[in-house]
């Protein structure tokens, strides 16, 4: 076991990185920032060289490969990090130094237990990609075919387990704290972080979510996942079709090969709609880097190691409160928000309605170019504090793709109106699923498969009524022993303070020798 001196250790070293990218002063300016807080992160910085402009996925680039993660996962929370290092943080490409050829040889072997010779006719030894888990070259199969070849980092699973353990020790004294930190439920966010981190490091997960994506997909014209290569696909190797493109950010290319980038972008934007909502299961990594053009238009996306999924019900909620917003039924969005008990029940919908009217009503029927999303992000979390409504987990990933998708959408075409595209399509599968016919037929085929369980059902009850709200059961949280509990009580706030000290970057003359 890991011990606190360690963990604290790690803190203050990451601390005085964050400190030297200038990434602390937007904890300083926040408003929400405790008065000792914001002293903490001057002493923090105290004597360090710092860029104008705060670099926070710099900052998390030079921590680490498990920091450059984190900095995606804290992409999805401005309520923690704020606006401005959130969009800062969405965009964070974790392109690393590649690692020796010579060691990813051993490691294509290693995984797939034969020789490479006996796999591939060549593998280039210069990666085409290289990040934070692993890199990819391209190769060419014993069968002729071209193909990416994904293969983990050495050691990247013992690095990964070790800064996830102090995230997580961190993280219980943070919210041990009460008050805004319990709120936000930062020991939660490291525990998704980790459950979405650990499939990343299991390829074959990778290699299975490409497989069900592309399945489900596989009806939609001018979108394409590449087919896995199974024979070649192991836990830390994977092998997928090769797939020839312009990448999606590359405007000026799409341009000279004649692609309508209007087209791309509405294309872009309904694909993902049917992704979350018709099949409850999208790929949540959509970012510039991960998004290829063919020849003939159609979009390709590649790096499926980030899933998101959404249950039905929440999907049905999900759609409604998208046409919700772009009809202005606030009222429904409300209700929808108390069904799910998202929003306490000791609060008045009404109220909530009219809050949610307050933030929707400016944007409604504007360009994106025309919206300023920062203060729309600022009042949709103003509401959240006031009506104490807590993280919904099971959303983080669909909030952090809808806003790379209207981020690559707007690149495409800066005056595209994220709702004008969704609202035709959100209403026709609002009336396709909860329309009359879809009820006859929902109701037919329920009812027979009741009386084809009924047996079961009558042993298995409890298992059979459906549970309350939309968010899933939380996941299990690691027991964690706070250093301020091995104390005597009249000692306890000194060591919250001491914590809170380490936690920002607060180290010494000494640490700041070490790192300075």
């Amino acid at each position: 076991m890991t011990q606190p001196r360690t963990h604290i250790f790690r803190l203050l070293k990451w601390g005085r990185i964050l400190a030297r990218h200038g990434a602390l002063r937007g904890i300083e300016r926040d408003h929400n920032t405790p008065p000792q807080v914001k002293r903490l992160c001057r002493i923090a910085r105290f004597g360090t060289f710092q860029p104008k402009e705060p670099d926070y996925a710099g900052a998390f680039r030079a921590i680490g490969p498990a920091a450059i993660k984190l900095g995606q996962t804290l992409a999805t929370r401005p309520d923690i990090v704020g606006e401005e290092a959130a969009r800062n943080l969405l965009y964070l490409q974790d392109d690393l130094p590649p690692v020796a050829f010579a060691e990813i040889e051993r490691e294509l072997e290693r995984g797939l237990n034969k020789p490479v010779s006996e796999l591939f006719q060549s593998v280039d030894p210069e990666p085409v990609g290289s990040a934070s888990i692993a890199q990819v070259h391209r190769a060419v199969t014993t069968e002729g075919r071209d193909v990416a070849v994904k293969v983990l980092r050495p050691g990247i699973r013992e690095k990964f387990a070790q800064d996830i353990e102090t995230y997580e020790w961190a993280a219980a004294h943070l919210e041990d704290m009460g008050g805004e930190a319990a709120r936000l439920r930062p020991r939660l966010v490291v525990a998704n972080f980790k459950r979405w981190t650990l499939r990343e490091l299991d390829l074959r997960r990778e290699a299975a979510s490409a497989s069900e994506l592309r399945e489900a997909m596989e009806v939609e014209e001018g979108y394409e996942i590449p087919a896995i290569d199974w024979d070649r696909t192991s836990g830390r190797v994977m092998t997928l079709e090769w797939v020839d493109g312009i990448k999606i950010s590359k405007l000026g290319a799409l341009k000279d090969a004649g692609h309508d980038l209007n087209g791309l972008a509405e294309r872009l934007v309904l694909n993902f709609l049917k992704q979350a909502i018709s099949a409850g299961y999208f790929h949540a990594d959509m970012h510039q880097g991960n998004l290829f053009v063919k020849e003939d238009g159609t979009i390709a996306a590649i790096d499926f190691g980030i899933m998101g999924r959404i249950n039905r019900q929440a999907r049905f909620w999900l759609a409604e409160i998208l046409y919700g917003l772009t009809t202005g039924n606030y009222k429904r969005v409300a209700e929808i928000h108390f069904e799910a008990q998202y929003v306490p029940s000791y609060h008045n919908v009404d109220e909530f309605a009219t809050a949610l009217r307050a933030v929707g009503e400016p944007t409604r029927g504007k360009p994106v170019s025309e919206l300023s999303v920062g203060q729309m992000l600022d009042s949709l979390f103003a509401i959240t504090r006031d009506f104490d409504m807590q993280t919904q987990p099971h959303l983080l990933l669909l909030q952090k793709t809808m806003v790379m998708v209207e981020g690559i959408a707007t690149s495409l075409n800066p005056s595209i109106n994220m709702w004008d595209v969704a609202a035709p399509y959100v209403r026709n599968w609002i009336r396709g699923e909860l329309g009359p016919e879809a009820a006859v037929a929902d109701r037919i085929h329920n009812d027979i498969d009741t009386l084809m369980k009924l047996p079961d059902m009558i042993r298995r009850l409890d298992e059979q009524i459906p549970k309350k709200g939309g968010a899933p059961d939380a996941p299990p949280l690691p027991e964690v022993e706070l250093i301020w509990d091995k104390k005597q009580s009249q000692s306890r706030s000194f060591w919250r303070y001491a914590f809170t000290a380490a936690l920002f970057g607060a180290a010494g003359a000494g640490a700041m020798w070490m790192w300075g």
